[in-house]
């Protein structure tokens, strides 16, 4: 399907100029650099999938040398703030 694809000059350069025309000279660049961005991520994603596979490795047990966060237990409250104003409201004293 690709293969024949481009097989004249003229029919990449008018590609070329389709996409110049619909992104315009300024943005071009910006658009290049971010998909290289999202490409080299890409690849290293690919690459971190086919180490895991393999063997584990060891940045994945120890996540404090990964830079991510450790596990923290407590207490989860959960109070409406409405419910909070009134507490504090009905605390206070009116002044007479």
């Amino acid at each position: 399907m690709v293969r024949g694809l481009f097989d004249n000059p003229w029919q990449l350069v008018l590609v070329l100029l389709v996409v110049v025309l619909l992104f315009g000279g300024k943005r071009l660049p910006d658009a290049a650099r971010g998909l290289g961005r999202s490409l080299r991520i890409f690849k290293s994603e690919i690459k971190e999938l086919q180490d895991d596979g393999t063997s584990a490795s060891p940045s994945r047990k120890d996540p404090a040398k990964r830079g991510e966060p450790e596990a923290l237990e407590g207490r989860i409250v959960d109070a409406p703030v409405a419910d909070r104003e009134k507490q504090t409201s009905t605390d206070r004293r009116p002044e007479a």
